[in-house]
């Protein structure tokens, strides 16, 4: 976390932004968030980031206290500010102050909050080691679609998988892997990528929209259906998604390996390609 935050129209010192105890956020979790990347200094996947940012928002009646041109100005400036070669920038968004009522307060304004963050994301070691997953159940609520800061859920399964010494949770519902706790879920069967269709049972990741759209381009074919962990463990290769990873192998589900137990070929060749657009939308950038 840097220094420099942005707290409902000024930016200061991460120290002296304070927010009221009666806020919905931290009374109710009445509020939604993003995370997007930075690469060489600028934000990429700029547009999907905005895509879902609004769609959440509008799903649970609430607006935004900046348009995307003023949006565009903070993040930028958050970043120059902090100094952001490459990391990526948590926002959030909440109904505001006001007295513990479950209805909407009337004319409440919104709290919007903002920080900056430094991450290795292109030479990140894990890339090439893999990743280790384990599976837990899905104790979420039925709208994962949005992208709720009510995150007790994924708070638990990552505690119950780290405490399991493995990188990440996929979670299983009715048999059926839905995602992982903080990513998207892959798995890849005889050159085929399969992940699970888009429902209020997971989030719209944006790294997942993306990749679909690179696969198509490159003629690599796609099934979008159920799978479940016992699937998975037949599968050739597997792989999560999320915004400052991209894309990671994952060579091993709940103690037993996928495939070789290395990373597999395809996964680098999907990873190598997701890099090579992000750097691309980076240097194009304005």
């Amino acid at each position: 976390m840097e220094n420099i935050v942005f707290l409902n129209g000024d930016f200061c010192k991460a120290e002296d932004a304070k927010i009221s105890i009666f806020d919905r956020g931290f009374i109710f979790g009445d509020g939604i968030y993003e995370v997007v990347p930075v690469l060489k200094g600028k934000v990429i996947d700029k547009a999907p980031f905005y895509e879902r940012f609004e769609a959440s928002l509008k799903k649970i009646s609430l607006t935004s206290p900046f348009c995307r041109a003023e949006l565009d100005a903070i993040l930028d400036t958050l970043i120059a500010k902090n100094d952001v070669v490459e990391g990526g920038i948590y926002m959030q968004v909440t109904r505001g102050v006001a007295p513990r009522e479950f209805y909407f307060p009337e004319n409440t304004p919104a709290t919007f909050m903002a920080y900056t963050f430094k991450k290795n994301i292109i030479d990140n070691p894990l890339a090439t080691t893999g990743v280790k997953v384990a599976s837990c159940e899905d104790i979420r609520w039925k709208r994962r679609d949005i992208k709720s800061i009510s995150l007790l859920g994924q708070v638990l399964a990552k505690e119950e998988v780290h405490q399991k010494g493995v990188y990440e949770g996929w979670m299983v519902e009715d048999g059926m892997v839905t995602e992982g706790t903080s990513s998207a879920a892959f798995i890849i069967k005889d050159g085929v990528i399969i992940t699970r269709p888009l429902s209020n049972a997971i989030l719209p990741s944006i790294r997942r929209k993306l990749l679909l759209e690179y696969t198509k381009a490159h003629n690599i074919k796609v099934e979008e259906r159920l799978f479940s962990i016992e699937e998975a463990l037949k599968a050739d290769e597997a792989f999560m998604a999320s915004a400052t990873t991209f894309v990671l192998p994952i060579i091993e589900i709940d103690g037993k390996p996928i495939g070789s137990g290395k990373p597999g070929p395809m996964v680098q060749k999907l990873r190598e390609m997701y890099i090579e657009a992000a750097l691309k939308e980076a240097s194009e950038s304005k």
